[in-house]
């Protein structure tokens, strides 16, 4: 599903998110301001896409759970076709874990829901200026990487996983089973299961019933974060 919004010399920004009262709530606080501009959105990566291509919007603000696709992928999408396009993931899940990984496929800035009513604006304004926009406590995080030349260090198990072996840990703790996960991600479910071993092995986890466990724990943290 994607909609169209009227057109205005106003800044336009268009919203990627599969809940349609967190896409109402960003289309109130954004148009609210008197320069900016909601233009369109839309609630999958596809639809999202074509949208983008028709709208030419000056911000995509992508939320980093979709259904059946990932926010870091739509936003690899996105640069790969837009490298100038500024992007702003949002994610209701630990800025330690996201944010990081955010920045690598190419956003612009990383921001958590349960602040984004007070920062959106902020964020925005930020990014259409050509710089970067994530919280203090991630920023000065990053800064210390950087001056200890640590960058490209893992600094926790979650660290280890790849983004799309990330994603497929989120599925799992959402509880997909691995066919369910294999059609959402357009991958067999052979392609599945070499995933799932390689984020056991990385975990350090024993069996499948460790690893389903785990990843429910981790999901349900975030919710209740």
């Amino acid at each position: 599903m994607a909609q169209k919004r009227q057109q205005s010399t106003k800044k336009r920004i268009f919203i990627v998110d599969d809940h349609p009262i967190v896409r109402e709530g960003l289309i109130t606080i954004i148009n609210h301001d008197k320069d900016l501009a909601v233009c369109g959105e839309a609630d999958e990566p596809q639809e999202a896409l074509k949208a983008i291509s028709e709208l030419r919007p000056d911000v995509v603000i992508v939320d980093i759970t979709l259904k059946n696709s990932d926010g870091i992928e739509l936003t690899k999408s996105i640069k790969a076709r837009y490298p100038k396009l500024p992007v702003i993931v949002l994610s209701i899940h630990d800025e330690s874990v996201y944010a990081e990984r955010a920045l690598r496929a190419g956003a612009q800035a990383y921001l958590m829901k349960e602040v984004v009513s007070d920062n959106i604006v902020t964020a925005i304004r930020t990014v259409l200026s050509g710089e970067v926009y994530v919280s203090n406590t991630m920023g000065k995080k990053m800064l210390r990487k950087l001056a200890a030349g640590k960058a490209d260090t893992i600094s926790g198990p979650m660290d280890s996983l790849s983004d799309r072996e990330l994603e497929i840990f989120r599925l799992i703790g959402q509880g997909y089973k691995p066919s369910k996960i294999a059609k959402s991600m357009h991958i067999s479910v052979k392609t599945v299961e070499t995933y799932r071993a390689r984020i056991k092995e990385k975990l350090n986890l024993a069996d499948a019933d460790e690893l389903l466990r785990y990843a429910i724990r981790w999901v349900s943290s975030a919710y209740e974060a």
